[in-house]
């Protein structure tokens, strides 16, 4: 989640203007983490919000949810931009340019009139939100002295921590109460704010800019193979995977265009994307470690809420208040973590939070479709503990010996991988719940035979306490069976990433950051 923080190193010439104090410093965190927040909740409130968007404008639930893939598509070609766009334009001035085009998209994707128009806003929406989650952070530490920076980087992270947790939460609390346009509506105050407060406070703080030629060759393999990547995953589940023609094109469309941008990039002298960044062993086994963490903890996301409510009965409403807990400890840990980075051996504090990542999937892995609310928010509540310990020294080990002038570039990347994984994550869990439920509803069914005596005195107790005949009785079975294999797959995938965890665990120890690492910030 967090995704500029490294050594300091030998920087360029620093931006012109008086460092920030006092009230000045304290609006600009504000506008700052206002912007952020707003681009990272819009990656999930309107995933609720499908069923009512695609009711309201008259298509199907499944093309409705081209309302979050869009989305996701454009964001995800436009993140690993932000190095190139950055030098070019300067990072303050691009923030602001991406709030403002941001806060414009989300007004007009409320007032549009048709799916086809809300997609093609969304489209918009995306592909200006790229800079936004780097920048800021980049922004802010640059803002900040370095004695202060790691407070800092602990309040930067506690927006990206908090947005994706109150998202659904939001989106159905606005659906249900009003309509679904105001999901988009409410980015306009907090937007208006956040760039008029970052151009008024921030004026005479800009990075200095390079005329630099755009790769046009490269950005068109980019869009297209993560374009068509971000499809596949997208439309796979729903399209039987590589069953189906669509799918098995958008596959190969992607693995062509993605193994050519990597042949062309590594070629050219003014690559789009910097592959070279990976050169750096603490860049390349940070980027994985990063990425199969969140890929495996974003997994837990959005199976969780899926298992509460089309298993355990929960509504919306109650499934985000189980949700929630997750970000209470991880809300009180982050400001500590990063204000004692430098006295903290990044290595050990990463691979807690693994383990303590693994002890949750563990845990979680022997819930029981009679488990009370208390018992489902234990392990919530502990996890945050985790979190507050994964992402800012991970991210800051990945990023621990990049230059200060390649910072943005590499901030852009691995925020890249980081979103794709989280895709990535999420086709993949839960193509598999559903595969393992219909694995374990069979085995279930095995043993129920007009010939079994439990099958037969269930059904007796079904008829003569309810009252329940004439295949009704069979068709509660059914459910029964149904909700019980539903069960046992979300225990599987919790067991699998307890294991992804420990690895991860171990693979931490591999990267060679500096002692005493802290937040610093390049240009």
């Amino acid at each position: 989640m967090t995704d500029a923080v490294t050594t300091h190193s030998t920087a360029t010439p620093a931006p012109q203007g008086a460092p920030l104090t006092g009230a000045r410093l304290a609006l600009l965190t504000v506008g700052l983490a206002l912007g952020t927040f707003m681009e990272v909740l819009d990656t999930s409130i309107a995933n609720v919000a499908v069923p009512t968007i695609a009711g309201s404008v008259g298509v199907s639930n499944s093309q409705g949810t081209w309302v979050i893939s869009s989305y996701a598509v454009a964001a995800a070609i436009a993140v690993p931009l932000t190095g190139w766009m950055a030098r070019r334009v300067g990072e303050t001035r691009l923030f602001v340019m991406s709030v403002a085009a941001f806060t414009v998209a989300s007004m007009l994707c409320g007032l549009a009139p048709n799916m086809e128009t809300l997609v093609l806003f969304r489209l918009l929406q995306g592909l200006v939100s790229g800079p936004m989650v780097p920048l800021s952070q980049t922004i802010l530490l640059r803002s900040f002295p370095e004695k202060k920076r790691g407070l800092a980087l602990g309040l930067w992270a506690m927006t990206v921590i908090v947005a994706p947790i109150f998202g659904p939460v939001v989106g159905g609390w606005i659906t249900d109460n009003y309509t679904w346009p105001w999901i988009f509506y409410i980015n306009v105050p907090v937007g208006i704010f956040s760039a008029i407060s970052c151009f008024i406070l921030l004026r005479g703080h800009e990075t200095k800019t390079q005329k630099l030629p755009i790769d046009l060759i490269g950005l068109a393999l980019l869009a297209i193979g993560v374009g068509s990547l971000q499809m596949m995953l997208d439309l796979g589940k729903d399209h039987d995977w590589f069953n189906n023609s669509l799918i098995v094109t958008l596959a190969l469309t992607a693995a062509i265009c993605l193994s050519f941008l990597v042949i062309w990039e590594l070629t050219s002298d003014k690559p789009i994307v910097d592959l070279t960044l990976f050169r750096d062993r603490n860049f390349a086994l940070g980027v994985v470690v990063i990425s199969f963490g969140f890929m495996t903890f974003f997994a837990s996301v959005v199976i969780f809420p899926l298992w509460l409510q089309t298993v355990m009965d929960y509504t919306a409403g109650k499934a985000g208040l189980a949700t929630a807990p997750v970000g209470l400890l991880a809300l009180v840990l982050s400001p500590i973590i990063g204000q004692n980075m430098e006295r903290l051996n990044l290595r050990a504090v990463a691979s807690f939070a693994f383990f303590v990542f693994a002890g949750v999937s563990f845990w979680n892995s022997h819930f029981a479709l009679n488990l009370s609310f208390a018992k489902v928010i234990e392990p919530r509540l502990v996890q945050g503990i985790g979190i507050a310990c994964f992402f800012v020294p991970v991210t800051t080990i990945t990023l621990s010996s990049i230059s200060d002038d390649r910072l943005a570039a590499a901030s852009g990347l691995s925020n890249f991988f980081r979103t794709l994984s989280g895709a990535i994550g999420t086709a993949v869990s839960t193509t598999m719940w559903e595969d393992r439920a219909i694995y374990h509803h069979a085995r279930l069914a095995e043993n129920i035979t007009p010939y079994s005596s439990a099958t037969t005195s269930y059904l007796d107790q079904l008829r003569q306490g309810l009252g329940l005949g004439n295949g009704s009785d069979f068709g509660m079975l059914n459910d029964l069976v149904t909700r019980q294999s539903f069960m046992l797959a979300t225990n599987d995938i919790f067991h699998l990433s307890g294991y992804v965890f420990l690895a991860m665990a171990a693979l931490v120890w591999l990267t060679r950051p500096k002692r005493g690492t802290k937040a610093a910030v390049g240009h």
